[in-house]
């Protein structure tokens, strides 16, 4: 039963993980850079339903950030802050369901910033980069974020059960 489960919880991670990577790679123009919209953020809320989302999607923005070229403290602090969002979501789990997209929006608003203005030297101010991520993440983790979470908790038991 163990193994079962193990099995289960390692296929729905690659399956988030590849997921996550194909949206960024195949909507690449705004996934990355200093003014983006990373639909696979959208994906941030799925630690909502399984604790197997956490390694996928931090799997899938580390893949994802080295397939799109990204320097190497983007890949690194880019999935830490990804890692961080996805771990603090699965802790609101059982709160309001409104509170969800909140910690990957935090998380890249406080780290992002930071690699693009010293990572890439980007000659923008530190606030106004917040500001431009920010609207990003409120974009796909927000919005198409709680869409996500809407058509998936109609169908939870079904798509994110447990391994008997």
């Amino acid at each position: 039963m163990k193994k079962q489960s193990n099995t289960l919880f390692l296929a729905q991670s690659a399956m988030i993980a590849a997921i996550y990577v194909v949206l960024t790679v195949i909507l690449a123009p705004f996934s990355y850079g200093e003014v983006q919209v990373r639909v696979s953020e959208a994906l941030t809320i799925l630690p909502v339903f399984t604790p197997a989302a956490i390694p996928g999607l931090f799997v899938g923005c580390l893949i994802s950030n080295i397939l799109g070229g990204c320097i190497l403290p983007d890949i690194i602090f880019g999935s830490i802050a990804t890692l961080l969002g996805a771990c603090f979501t699965y802790l609101l789990r059982n709160r309001n369901k409104f509170l969800a997209p909140l910690p990957p929006i935090i998380s890249n608003i406080l780290i992002v910033p930071f690699v693009l203005h010293y990572g890439y030297q980007v000659p923008l101010p530190i606030p106004f980069l917040m500001g431009t991520v920010g609207i990003g993440e409120v974009i796909s983790c927000g919005i198409l974020g709680m869409i996500v979470y809407t058509i998936l908790d109609k169908h939870r038991v079904a798509i994110f059960r447990t391994a008997a």
